[in-house]
């Protein structure tokens, strides 16, 4: 009886044991669920977790979600977004820690009046003159806004009423950016092709003053009075890499440049350029064909005759520089599509097709 007894007590120990152990694996897979999704390829990926909180027009709602991006996670808590309602952060913002915070500003109707126009909108705004400017109207200098409730349910519901009141002609304040401009620069110590930007562009800022003449409520002149520049705009400036070889370019004037140039192997050569003067069609037509470019040239601002890739036509010797092959000018990039006899007498000279003899632009 008695080792019946320590037998019935081991395996009830036994039994507890498993069922404590089935229990505990089942709640840790339960509590998983929220900490890993499966993945396109069917492989689960481990998510974090956030605490996010919404602010719903006063109401408060903190969350623990996997949601990565402020729409993931307004969907994952249920929030429907109406037409009109406005959402900060934006929708693609990422949630990248704890406190969180999204806020949702609900639409409401509103019903705007500006002389003899009324515009029904809906609205998150929440100031007067955002609401008018919402509806489509603009705000003047001492313009007045009535705000009352609406006296037609049947048309608008229970709606907001903003009146802008406007009376004969009043001034306007405009604020209007101004534009920065570009400019490049060759820069000698970037590499040739690379860009760099020297210094960030910044919009200006002007303020100008109007003269506004209105009838029934609808702006009918505007006449400028002043005009103020509040901030100067800061040019732009891009760094393009250049060469060395490109601080002395060849000339119409110079005819024959001499320089030392690195090969590709990164050997230095001493390069002799000249420049020649004759119709590139035929030569851009066998290059079409050789080369799959286009058969057409044409001239560039400073007489260099390039391709339609803006490469200069360059002649050169075709064993060390075989045709259709990149190369570097003094006039900048280039592609080798003709030859002549003085390749044979120096064989790293490269002869630039220009127009700077016939200047007849071809």
């Amino acid at each position: 009886m008695e080792l019946n007894h320590k037998i019935d007590k081991a395996l009830l120990l036994v039994t507890v044991f498993l069922m404590a152990f089935v229990f505990g694996t089942t709640m840790a897979k339960n509590m998983m669920v929220n900490t890993y999704a499966e993945s396109e390829d069917g492989v689960y990926e481990e998510q974090e977790e956030h605490f996010v909180t919404f602010y719903d027009d006063g109401n408060k709602l903190t969350v623990k979600t996997t949601a990565s991006t402020v729409k993931d996670a307004l969907d994952k808590a249920g929030y429907e977004i109406s037409v009109g309602d406005k959402v900060e952060p934006a929708y693609d913002t990422k949630i990248d820690g704890n406190n969180f915070f999204i806020n949702i500003y609900r639409a409401r109707p509103a019903v705007v009046k500006v002389g003899v126009n009324e515009r029904y909108i809906m609205t998150a705004s929440s100031g007067a003159r955002a609401i008018v400017e919402d509806a489509g109207f603009l705000v003047y200098d001492g313009d007045e806004i009535k705000i009352s409730q609406s006296d037609n349910l049947l048309e608008t519901g229970v709606a907001t009423v903003y009146e802008v009141k406007r009376n004969g002609g009043r001034t306007m304040t405009v604020e209007s950016e101004i534009p920065f401009t570009e400019k490049t620069v060759k820069d000698y110590s970037i590499a040739p092709g690379q860009k760099m930007v020297k210094q960030f562009g910044e919009v200006g800022l002007k303020v100008s003053n109007y003269e506004v003449l209105y009838v029934d409520g609808e702006e009918v002149s505007r006449e400028l009075i002043s005009e103020n520049v509040v901030r100067e705009p800061v040019e732009r400036i891009v760094a393009v890499g250049a060469s060395a070889i490109e601080r002395r370019p060849l000339t119409a004037g110079m005819g024959v440049n001499i320089y030392t140039a690195k090969k590709s192997d990164g050997s230095a050569v001493e390069r002799k350029e000249t420049y020649y003067d004759l119709p590139m069609s035929v030569v851009m037509q066998n290059a079409a064909r050789m080369c799959g470019v286009a058969p057409t040239y044409t001239v560039r601002e400073d007489g260099a005759k390039i391709d339609a890739d803006g490469f200069v036509l360059v002649a050169a010797n075709l064993t060390k520089y075989p045709r259709c092959s990149t190369v570097e000018t003094s006039l900048g990039p280039g592609k080798v599509y003709d030859t002549g006899g003085f390749a044979a007498v120096n064989s790293e000279q490269f002869d630039l097709a220009t127009d700077w003899t016939n200047k007849d632009g071809r």
